[in-house]
Order: C-alpha cells, then structure tokens, then sequence
C-alpha cells in the first residue's frame, strides 16, 4: 500500500515553514480553524494529482513571498512542487528522481479520495458542485477526460468572447461550435458511462449504510441518443441568437446537472438531513472502491474537517469501512471526542 510518509510545505497559504510526520494507516492533524489545516491537504493532493482542488498555483501563494515549495514522500520517493512567481514561464515545476517537469507525469500520479464539509451538501448546492464532484472522479480515472475538459473550458471562453462580438459572423462562430461539440460530447459520453457504473452499486450500498429499503439512483440530467455531437451542434444552433443577446453559451455539458432520486421522487425535496450524509457517505465509499478496482492503486484518503459534521455512527464507518488505507484527517475536534471514534497510535497526531 503506497503511503505518504512526510510533508514540509514553505510559503503556501498561511505557512511559513511546516513540516509533518504521517502514519501509514490514520493520522489526525488539529488546530483552531484558519490555522492552515486545509493547506495541508491541498499541498498533498497538489503532490499526487499535479493540481489544487481550491485555487490557482498564485493562490496558494503566502502574501509577501514570491514563491512556495512543497517537499513530500510518497513510499520511498521524494518529490517536489516548487512555484516561482518571477518566472516568466513554467513558474510551477515537478521534481521527481532529478528530473524537472511542468506538469505531473501520469505514471507520477497517485489517486486520492477528498471528502470536505461542502461535499455533504452536494445535493443541496449547485449543479457547479456536482459537476465538479463527477469530474475530479473521472479525471483520476482517465487521463483523456482531463484533457478534453480543459480544451472545453478554454473552447467556451473563446466562444463566450467571440459572442459579445456583434462583429462576428455565424459562420466564424460555426468553427468553434464544432470544437465545442466535439469535446463536449466526449465530456456527455463519459459522465453518462461513469453515472451508470455508480448506479450499478450505489442503491444495495445505501440500503447496507442506512438499514432501511430506501431506494436511491442517480441520474444525468439530459438524455442523449444516438450522435450525441451533432446534437449539442443543433443545440448550439438553435440558441446562437439567445447566446448572442446574453453573451455566454446556455447550452452543453458546463450546464448539465447529475440528478439524485430517492425512491424514483427527486432527493433534493425529500431527503433529510442523515438521508443525504449517508447517500454521500455511499458515493465517497464507491469513489475508493471504483479507484481501487480500475487503476489497481489504493488512493490516499482525506478528509477535511467533515467529523464535526457528522454523528458518532458516521463517523465510525468512515475509518472502518475505509480500513487497509492511508486515511489523513484534518479537525478542529478535540482529540479525546476523536479519540473516542477511531483508534490511533501514539504518533497519529499533529497539532498545529
């Protein structure tokens, strides 16, 4: 089982110079909120997945300096990010075994599983939380998925830019629709592939977690068959003039929703609050599990700051259900409540 063993992080966020020691199995780092908890765990992820789930690499950036670095151990292998903002080029850079790189290599990449505060209201937020939710599952999965993702998002700005153009003629915009249909179609195609296999697993989990015959699915928000590009060509189309007028593109995958049900009525309006902790709790559980299988690698768990929002007996089937992995835990919870819930060695701990 690959585990992240150290972690020294230096000009990121409100650190200066931090440095931290991890179990293989649990370790729990406390401090009051604001204290850089967070920080932490995106530096990690940052490490294992090239990017940040929070920001931009300027974000991260301490105010005064003008770079961060970050120094990890996963297993044996030491690894470095390093971000220079005077750089004019290449400003974050990957060091791994003396070899310098812009990005993360994929044979570098290491899947991890985050869960945070705002997951367990994913049913609740906006569709932006669920796409996004779906998305960073599939990007671990398939490198591809990433990639079309990003030539999409870079796709529709230019769109929405060309849009406020009254210079522009259809035709010239008809080039980008045809990009923005390709890409977005594999982004469909994908989404609706993965959203499938989650369904495959997710109903006999929750009746599992919950003890009840509580039916639960998830769905896409739209239906596509047949030549799901040349339908989002003809979507594009018949809304150029209501684009042109607003500015921005009302069509495609940037506005789909992933839609959750409870006994085949929308969950949104009828699910309690433990109702929806425990169908996330269900999706986080088949995220590990789906990872695992496809890529043959055990992820790095991480949570951050989600005891708190959680009762006793969920906070028990996170770490017992989740046993034989890295689990990494982040809370402002005294360790005796914590203490209380999972079971840690002497050096399972942090404070900052």
């Amino acid at each position: 089982m690959a585990s992240v063993s150290r972690l020294r992080v230096q000009h990121v966020r409100s650190h200066t110079d931090y440095n931290v020691l991890f179990n293989d199995d649990v370790t729990v780092i406390t401090g009051l909120n604001g204290s850089g908890k967070t920080s932490l765990l995106e530096s990690i992820y940052i490490s294992l997945q090239g990017a940040s789930f929070k920001g931009s690499d300027s974000d991260i950036l301490s105010v005064s300096y003008p770079w961060w670095r970050i120094d990890i151990t996963l297993d044996s292998e030491d690894r470095t990010v390093s971000f220079d903002s005077s750089r004019p080029t290449s400003r974050k850079q990957f060091t791994i075994d003396n070899k310098k790189t812009a990005r993360l290599p994929l044979k570098n990449k290491h899947p991890v599983v985050l869960f945070e505060p705002e997951d367990l209201r994913l049913l609740h937020g906006s569709p932006v939380r669920r796409r996004q939710f779906i998305d960073r599952f599939i990007s671990q999965l398939n490198p591809l998925y990433g990639t079309a993702l990003r030539k999409y998002e870079r796709t529709l700005k230019q769109r929405n830019t060309l849009l406020k153009d009254q210079r522009v003629s259809d035709d010239h915009l008809f080039a980008w629709n045809i990009s923005l249909a390709e890409h977005g179609a594999y982004i469909i195609e994908q989404r609706i592939a993965f959203i499938e296999r989650i369904n495959e697993s997710l109903a006999p989990l929750y009746r599992e977690l919950s003890g009840t015959d509580v039916e639960v699915s998830v769905h896409y928000s739209h239906t596509f068959v047949g030549d799901v590009k040349q339908k989002i060509l003809n979507e594009l189309h018949a809304h150029l003039q209501r684009d042109r007028y607003l500015g921005n593109t009302s069509v495609g995958p940037h506005r789909h929703d992933v839609i959750f049900e409870l006994n085949h009525s929308p969950a949104l309006s009828i699910a309690s609050r433990g109702e929806v902790r425990t169908i996330v709790l269900a999706l986080k559980f088949l995220e590990v599990h789906i990872i695992n299988e496809l890529t043959g690698k055990k992820p790095i768990i991480l949570f951050d700051d989600v005891f708190s929002e959680l009762d006793a007996e969920r906070q028990k089937l996170l770490t017992t259900r989740l046993t034989g992995y890295q689990i990494i835990i982040t809370s402002a919870t005294s360790q005796v409540d914590i203490n209380s819930t999972i079971n840690l060695t002497p050096n399972g701990r942090a404070n900052i």
